[in-house]
């Protein structure tokens, strides 16, 4: 079996990639019937001299190779027929812009795993940036915070070589009394937690953070339970609000009028209610000043996240009163970062993160015969053309691509 590790093309530039020098060497250990080549790239955190020093082919052409292991959308030009391919595709969700992505893929006899649809049998996800974004989505509503306000200066996390020196420089930092309110349970969350925790910002119960005031900044995790009600005023039953929302309304106010800032690391599914709407925005009880949306669903569950951000330029304002937006650090706007590639500005850490979960998860179902279903569960497109059953909903969206 014949893995690449094929070069991103998307633009921007992803530097990301599934398995770094040091990984790939520990997948021929685990697994000597794996081959991996590399295909050149002066794009990816690690250098072709790095996979070379470590004993891997780095070629112009990886067309042998029978599986093809890459992280953003590989544009439809790039295509090789009949191979299997992982990769963030962006087409689960009937995504517009990538249409004719999933068509040629399907006309180009495609094998495609969505790094998104590799899932355990309870299809709680395995694979993901999550935990990246979390981090690097916190560090950077701090730097909102601090670029606004006035307060100090943080560099962008693109410019330091790694998790360490982020936290670095969030030692450097002093923070005023603020509250901050985080959403979330999952990957995204953790980060998040990990970069309040690190400031040694004191976690606060909800009870506590609803009713006291504080002498220092804190914070407060909430989950779907707590910032959604039923609207007949009955007991919250977490297995019914998945399966059907619609009995249930936002309960988020009681934090917006108590919250400075506003950390996203929540998952929003279809037809939940919005945290806050922009009618929500303009009560004058509405405190929060600063959104970190690091969830990032655009006209979604978040009124001020109008758009995404970019790594370049951030930051964005909301006016709460007209709905649009306006500069960052205006008067009475809504502070918002709402970067969509988060984990794109710490690459070295988020690959090797994201390569000890594929190692970890994936590849061994090349080698024990799928026998926990990984593959089979991931798979969008078969080798003869066709949607998987899993799958087959996405139908009618690849029907009328040209």
């Amino acid at each position: 079996m014949t893995f690449a590790i094929i070069k991103e093309r998307k633009n921007p530039p992803d530097r990301r990639v599934v398995f770094s020098p040091e990984k790939c060497q520990e997948v021929i250990k685990q697994f000597p019937d794996a081959k991996i080549i590399v295909e050149a790239s002066d794009v990816r955190i690690f250098s072709d001299e790095a996979y070379r020093d470590a004993g891997f082919e780095v070629k112009e052409d990886v067309s042998e190779a029978d599986v093809m292991l890459g992280v953003k959308e590989v544009p439809v030009d790039a295509l090789i027929p009949n191979k299997k391919y992982f990769f963030f595709s962006h087409t689960i969700k009937k995504q517009p812009y990538n249409r004719k992505l999933l068509k040629a893929m399907l006309n180009k006899d495609i094998q495609m795993f969505d790094h998104e649809t590799i899932v355990n049998a309870d299809k709680q996800r395995l694979i993901g940036f999550g935990y990246y974004a979390g981090l690097v989505g916190a560090y950077n509503g701090f730097r909102g915070l601090g670029l606004r306000d006035n307060l100090f200066e943080l560099p962008k996390v693109e410019n330091l070589p790694d998790l360490d020196a982020v936290k670095a420089e969030l030692d450097k930092i002093s923070l005023p009394n603020i509250k901050i309110i985080l959403s979330g349970t999952g990957k995204v969350a953790r980060g998040a937690k990990e970069i309040l925790d690190h400031l040694k910002i004191c976690e606060v119960t909800d009870a506590e953070y609803l009713s006291e005031e504080f002498n220092e900044p804190v914070y407060c995790l909430i989950d779907v339970s707590e910032y959604n009600k039923r609207k007949d005023g009955g007991e919250f039953n977490k297995e019914e609000f998945y399966e059907d929302p619609s009995d249930y309304e936002s309960d988020f106010m009681k934090y917006a009028k108590v919250s400075d800032v506003f950390f996203t690391g929540h998952f929003y599914g279809n037809d939940a209610p919005y945290f806050f709407t922009k009618k929500d925005a303009k009560n004058p009880d509405f405190k929060i000043n600063l959104v970190a949306d690091i969830s990032c669903d655009v006209d979604g569950p978040i009124a001020c996240t109008l758009r995404a951000s970019t790594i370049a330029n951030p930051f964005y304002g909301y006016d709460k009163k007209t709905g649009s937006e306006t500069a960052y650090d205006s008067p009475s706007a809504i502070t918002v970062m709402a970067v969509d590639n988060l984990p794109c500005e710490l690459p070295k850490d988020a690959s090797e993160g994201f390569g000890e979960m594929f190692l970890e998860n994936v590849i061994p179902a090349f080698f024990n015969n799928d026998k926990d279903g990984i593959l089979q569960r991931a798979r969008i497109t078969t080798e003869d053309g066709k949607l998987t059953p899993r799958f087959v909903y996405l139908q009618d969206y690849v029907q009328f691509a040209d």
